[in-house]
């Protein structure tokens, strides 16, 4: 229960909400019934045949919120987003908002779901949070369709000559699973195949899910899913999905995950969410083909990257910009006085308290994400996501601060209050897009750079890194792609979300530190490297005590407890 709304819980607020036949909703942004694929009275897919007609189309402005380092102490990136685009609305822009879709694992873990929170959230929350259109199920499928194929392929006679030694692909599920990280397959006799060791990804990591953000057709897809490799022969020859013959039937399970899918917020405006990459993991955007839909349909197109702009807006800017041709017209820099005071130092029991002094030290923080979204060439805005213990000093100790690097501020209070909290918001928006963005976007390294400079670059324009370290046999790794004809791909770092290092409890803007890189992934099937720093690990687990234990269903039915 939360006092600010009445006793409210933010699932209650939108259980109580009467939201409109998504017809409706779709016909707010001229989109006709005969294109709709209904899933229910409040959701649906959207028809490719309408992205396809509308490919000339003249298209709106883009603009991607993003924030600094997410902490205990809550930023609220996702309900910016939805504030923001209700915002637009109510100031008369036709405005659609594009996010990913949630992971059911996380939800039942510590993280909660991904459909925002209080007033400023997009609906129907339960159904979006678990299981939404199936998209979640048909990439775990596909995934786990060409493990199977893999290991039936060993299991008569290994005609490609696979060396079970040099097998990349696992398997995934979409569930907080430690104990299936690293497993033995194959036991139990002939019968069974033959024993390896493999384990289990969490589904947003899988590189079938980023495959999906980066087609927007099927034949493009079945392409992009032939190309993933899966294992090297004992002659050196990567193996890909189309060698096994897999990437037909993977585009089979998966020719309705690819249309992007439309539900509405609270106050029953347009919201495509589409496709569920990991930030920290992947490169934690929701799909091409969503995000370019919602530009040829409205004014504004609201949408968000993963985690801190170190992760999601980099990732954004370098590889999904970069690979679709897009620029965003505007970067809004989500914050919180809470979450500053954080990175300043302080207890999470202490941030309720005015500390202008540890406010004044985790604004470096703030200052680098700035820094880096300019490097781009991003016109950027900060947006202080209010919060009831906040002070008018502090949030003028932010403004001033702003003002001193010549960035514009607006407070938002978009939670308690919906699109009304956020008009400041978003006329500060207006007047900074009145006048385009000029010139290209600045990506961090250019295509023929060698892959490691690549990820140095990274580590010291983005992170502020003194160098990268290449553990092991990282480096060989890299340059074995380079020799492959991959070496022009960019770069996508799997990090810590918590911090510009590698090191989690390193907070505020660190310096003089290196960034470990402990092994290399190509994922050929969207096309980029992934490097991982640290301890970062595709398969979370469930916290001591996880959100799970909290949900129930109550006598009417009702979901109570996910947030």
């Amino acid at each position: 229960m939360n006092p600010l709304f009445g006793q409210l819980s933010a699932i209650e607020i939108s259980q109580k909400t009467k939201l409109q036949p998504i017809e409706a909703v779709a016909a707010k942004v001229g989109i006709k019934e005969e294109d709709l694929d209904l899933y229910g009275k409040t959701k649906a897919k959207i028809s490719l045949d309408l992205y396809r007609r509308l490919q000339d189309a003249p298209t709106g402005k883009l603009i991607l919120v993003t924030a600094i380092h997410p902490t205990p102490a809550g930023e609220g990136k996702t309900t910016t987003s939805i504030g923001l685009a209700d915002a637009l609305n109510r100031l008369g822009k036709k405005t659609i908002l594009c996010l990913r879709e949630p992971a059911v694992g996380p939800c039942f873990g510590v993280k909660g779901g991904g459909t925002g929170g209080g007033y400023a959230q997009v609906a129907p929350m339960e159904e979006i949070n678990l299981h939404f259109n199936g998209d979640f199920h048909v990439v775990t499928s596909a995934h786990n369709l060409l493990a199977a194929m893999l290991d039936n392929h060993l299991h008569f006679g290994n005609a490609l000559g696979i060396d079970q030694h040099q097998i990349v692909w696992r398997r995934v599920m979409d569930m907080n699973e430690r104990a299936l990280r690293e497993i033995v397959i194959g036991l139990g006799g002939a019968g069974n195949s033959i024993p390896r060791e493999s384990g289990f990804d969490i589904t947003p990591a899988s590189e079938v899910m980023a495959t999906l953000c980066f087609s927007d057709s099927l034949a493009e897809l079945k392409t992009r899913l032939g190309r993933i490799v899966v294992a090297c022969s004992h002659g050196g020859k990567l193996i890909t999905a189309r060698d096994l013959k897999a990437d037909g039937a993977m585009t089979v399970l998966m020719r309705y995950g690819l249309q992007p899918n439309l539900v509405q917020t609270l106050e029953n405006n347009p919201a495509l969410i589409h496709g569920g990459p990991f930030g920290n993991i992947a490169h934690g955007c929701n799909s091409v083909t969503a995000t370019k839909l919602g530009l040829r349909l409205a004014d504004f197109t609201v949408t968000e990257a993963g985690f801190g702009a170190d992760l999601g807006a980099e990732k954004f800017v370098n590889i999904k910009c970069r690979k679709a041709g897009l620029r965003p017209d505007l970067a809004v820099l989500v914050a919180t006085v809470r979450a500053l005071k954080y990175q300043g130092g302080i207890k999470v029991a202490e941030l309720g308290k005015p500390n202008i002094a540890a406010l004044e030290t985790g604004l470096a923080n703030l200052f680098k994400h700035i820094e880096n979204l300019q490097a781009f060439g991003l016109p950027v805005i900060v947006c202080i996501n209010v919060f009831a213990s906040d002070t008018p000093e502090e949030w003028q100790v932010i403004r001033e601060a702003c003002a001193k690097v010549r960035v514009r501020m607006a407070l938002s209070d978009h939670f308690a209050r919906g699109g009304a909290g956020a008009e400041d918001l978003a006329r500060l928006v207006l007047d900074t897009t009145a006048h385009p963005a000029n010139g290209a976007l600045n990506f961090t390294y250019p295509d023929k750079l060698p892959l490691l400079e690549k990820v140095r670059r990274i580590a010291r324009k983005i992170y502020g890194a003194d160098d990268v370290v290449a553990e092991g046999k990282t480096a060989d790794k890299l340059r074995s792609f380079e020799d492959a004809g991959f070496g022009e791909l960019p770069i996508c770092m799997a990090k810590t979300q918590y911090s510009f290092s590698a090191d989690p409890n390193l907070r505020g803007c660190p310096r003089g530190f290196t960034v470990p890189l402990r092994a290399a992934r190509l994922s050929a099937g969207p096309g980029f490297v992934v490097v991982y720093t640290g301890d970062i690990m595709t398969m979370p687990g469930l916290p001591r005590v996880p959100a799970a234990e909290a949900m129930d269903v109550d006598a009417n039915g009702n979901t109570v407890g996910l947030f």
